[in-house]
Parts: C-alpha cells; structure tokens; sequence
C-alpha cells in the first residue's frame, strides 16, 4: 500500500510579493536605461573626436589592398591598408595637400585617383 504523500499547503501570492518583484523589476530597468545614457554620452564624446579625422578619398589596388588618403587637421596622410597592417605611405602638409578645405568636403575621389596614378606612372622601376 503506498503511504500518503502529503502534499505542502497551496500558497497564494501575497500583496508583499507582488511589491518585491514590481521593485525588482524597476530596478533591473532603472539600472538598463542608466547603462544606455552612459553609453549614448560616451559615444558623443567619441564622435566629437572624429570630426579632426576623415577619409577623403580612397582607391582599391587589389582584392586585399586599398590606399587611402586621410584627413587629419591641416594634414592629409596617404595610408597603405593592409588585412595585416596599415601604413603612412606619405604626409601632405600645407601647399602639398591634394585638396583645400572647401573642395575636401565635396567629392576628390578623382582628384585623388588622377594624383596616385601620376605618382605611380613617375616611378622609374613601374
């Protein structure tokens, strides 16, 4: 004959457990959205940074390869890019840069492209 299994009493939810998960979960959501107001005044901060630096131009030399020209400041970089390794292949300051401010915020896609190809074509071993 098998024994009488008591069975524990059925408990009803009480108004004080009702309390504890609501405040838990305010504060679970409190601590959500104060880690994305963190993380949103971090990213502004970040994003005013990258206003000194941008890529103006940039011309692809094979399946891996690209050479860019970069902005920062009054300088202009020209970076060889690699899947390994990036590069200053040369810096252009002054009289020197491919694009004066106005003319860098417009499209020198172009200008840069006809620029690289004139100082490829002048190499003596190309």
């Amino acid at each position: 004959m098998p024994a009488d299994v008591s069975k524990p009493p059925f408990r009803s939810v009480a108004s004080a457990d009702l309390v504890h998960w609501i405040l838990g979960l305010l504060a679970v959501l409190g601590i959500f959205f104060l880690c994305i107001w963190v993380i949103g005044k971090f990213s502004r901060m970040a994003a005013a940074g990258a206003e000194r630096m941008r890529v103006i131009g940039g011309l692809s030399l094979g399946m891996r390869e690209k050479v860019i020209l970069l902005q920062v400041g009054r300088k202009q970089l020209v970076l060889g890019v690699t899947p390994g390794r990036i590069q200053t292949l040369h810096v252009l300051e002054g009289d020197d840069c491919l694009a004066g401010e106005d003319a860098a915020k417009s499209s020198v896609k172009g200008v840069f492209a006809q620029k690289l190809m004139q100082a490829i074509k002048s190499r003596p071993d190309a």
